[in-house]
């Protein structure tokens, strides 16, 4: 760079270097994600939604079930084994694919963030390990949370260029993350809430500033900008008219958009062949879709839930899973929400994005233990998306002061840091940001490893990991169990019903009312994940009633038998010729035992 560049062109190089920053940011992310996708085996809520794919797959008949949630990941799934074989990779490859483009969103950004801001908030998208972990699952938490987030980005980026183009790409994203999982309801609340309290900053600056009338004076000025800008913008059309063409885009492309996701199939293939079968799709799509959300999710008991149990094991996932998150949240609202000034006195930073993240951040954990049915690390995604904004504030402030340190070694860290918290721009340090953000992820880079690849069954890591997740030696065997079932004739395998806690577990009265949702039989879903696994080998499978005796349940029992771990030894006897291996079921209190025909075995 020649020592005369214009400023403007400088400015203009780092922009590009931080794009090409974020480019590369993707492609680790989604190395990061696909990299030994199929390793671990299916958790109970993948197993119970990838059943439900392979039977629309199967049929080509959907209708919407709040209770497995949006029918997103269903259609890409559905259409996605066409051409690729069914494997625990394969289904979650578009949830994957969707969430490895988040550090993309950041470039939206870039009015708002200084270069190394933005590439810090791209970096923390690609590989924090919360975010990582629930994007390597065929689950919708991540994919409603990705869709959200570019939606709000597109909306920062619409308000910034006052541009139609992007609120509309926003509102088809803000479509999908519905399409995703119901919660996005509450992403809008979290945004309209989080603008209506900086609005509110805003208002209570103009009114100390103005002594008392500012208040009033910032509103019509607000509003007066407004009417101006409809005024440029609608040219030869009133503004009202303007607005109202507008307002139609944005909400067509939401009600499309929704009406293609949820539409029944295969109704929808049928619908332009007139307008009564149209106006039934959209009915079914849009009207009956919002009552069963309802009835489902909205109108209904909250049981014996405990609030603050709630609360507890969400701040303790925080805890556990995104420390340095946190820690870099609470350094960038330090340095920019409260407004440290430099040592010169200049003005501080008090930018609205950095405010309005935390507010969203803030209100999803205090809201999301209201919302939710069950304790679940994953909703504590939904708190450490916004919080990388701030972090990504306070990553780049301590790389500044990094960088102060290096260079000028006489200046204590506090004056360092208040210098680059009063706005002092610097110039793009990527390897530095990289090396400060690397060396914080290392005091978790051991628990984000174990957690995203290898043990992902440790009850060590239940904070992370949901409890309903098998062990992974599970998989082999359920490999053996494909094969077995490939090279047999009649019935594959047979689950052993027993009763345990009041409770039936494994038996099904009329495995054919498995066809179509909801399954039939009493424990149908103590099964899971195994009919994902069972299903797409194309198992025969039977069950014995938990009363039958074990002589009359296995007297002529199939080449594999699938049982509760307390029930092995009245089992055991009656299956003599068997080898038996015993897996852990979920992360704790629950362990299976699978017997195999050894015949059966060493032919696979």
């Amino acid at each position: 760079m020649s020592r005369g560049a214009h400023p403007s062109s400088r400015s203009d190089r780092a922009g590009r270097r931080a794009l090409r920053a974020l480019v590369g940011l993707s492609v680790l992310s989604l190395a990061l994600r696909l990299f030994d996708l199929g390793g671990r085996v299916f958790h109970w809520d993948e197993g119970r939604v990838g059943y439900w794919i392979l039977r629309y797959h199967e049929t080509g008949q959907f209708h919407y079930r709040p209770i497995i949630h949006g029918p997103f990941i269903q259609h890409a799934d559905a259409l996605l084994f066409h051409v690729v074989p069914v494997t625990d990779f394969w289904a979650r490859f578009p949830v994957a694919v969707v969430t490895a483009a988040l550090p993309l969103t950041a470039w939206l950004l870039r009015r708002h963030l200084d270069d190394r801001e933005v590439v810090a908030l791209g970096l923390l998208l690609a590989v924090q390990p919360l975010l990582l972990y629930y994007s390597r699952f065929m689950r919708s938490d991540m994919l409603v949370g990705a869709f959200a987030f570019a939606a709000f980005a597109l909306l920062v980026r619409a308000f910034d260029t006052r541009r139609l183009g992007p609120a509309v790409a926003a509102s088809a994203a803000l479509a999908l993350g519905f399409a995703s999982k119901e919660n996005a309801i509450l992403y809008v609340a979290c945004f309209v809430g989080a603008a209506a309290v900086c609005y509110d900053h805003r208002l209570v600056r103009a009114a100390t500033a103005g002594e008392g009338a500012g208040a009033t004076a910032r509103v019509r000025a607000d509003f007066g900008a407004i009417e101006s800008w409809l005024d440029r913008r609608s040219g030869a059309l009133s503004g009202i008219v303007w607005l109202g063409g507008a307002l139609a885009a944005l909400s067509g492309t939401f009600l499309a958009v929704t009406a293609i996701m949820y539409a029944p199939r295969p109704e929808i293939w049928g619908a332009l062949s007139s307008v009564g079968s149209l106006l039934d799709v959209l009915d079914a799509a849009l009207v009956e879709t919002g009552e069963e959300l309802v009835s489902t999710w909205i109108d209904r008991d909250g049981g014996d839930r405990s609030y603050l149990a709630f609360v507890h094991d969400m701040l303790e996932t925080l805890a556990f899973g995104a420390p340095v998150v946190l820690g870099l949240a609470l350094v960038g609202t330090l340095v920019d929400g409260y407004g440290v000034a430099d040592a010169r006195g200049g003005k501080p930073r008090r930018r609205a994005i950095v405010a309005f993240c935390l507010y969203w951040a803030a209100a999803s954990v205090v809201g999301y233990p209201i919302a939710t049915d069950i304790q679940a690390p994953w909703a504590v995604t939904h708190a450490v998306l916004p919080l990388t904004v701030p972090a990504a504030v306070g990553a780049a402030a301590l790389v500044g002061v990094v960088e102060r340190g290096l260079t000028t070694g006489d200046e204590s860290v506090a004056d360092a840091l208040r210098r680059v918290a009063g706005g002092e721009r610097l110039h793009l340090g990527t390897s530095a940001l990289v090396a400060v953000l690397l060396l914080a992820a290392g005091t978790v880079g051991v628990v984000g490893l174990n957690v995203d690849y290898w043990n992902s069954a440790s009850e060590e890591d239940r904070q992370v990991i949901q409890w309903a997740q098998p062990g992974n030696d599970l998989q082999r065997t359920m490999d053996d169990v494909e094969g077995i079932a490939d090279g047999n004739d009649g019935t594959d395998v047979l689950f052993y019903g027993t009763s345990a806690g009041g409770g039936t577990q494994f038996y099904v009265a009329n495995e054919s009312s498995l066809d179509q949702p909801p399954p039939g039989g009493p424990s149908w879903h103590s099964r899971l994940p195994l009919p994902w696994y069972l299903e797409r080998t194309g198992a025969n499978v039977s069950s014995s009633a938990p009363e039958t005796p074990p002589e009359e349940a296995l007297a002529d029992a199939p080449p594999v038998v699938i049982a509760h771990d307390d029930a092995r030894g009245e089992i055991a006897a009656e299956l003599d010729g068997y080898a038996v291996r015993k897996h852990r079921f979920k992360l704790w209190g629950e362990e299976i035992v699978v017997f195999l025909d050894r015949d059966a075995l060493s032919s696979v």
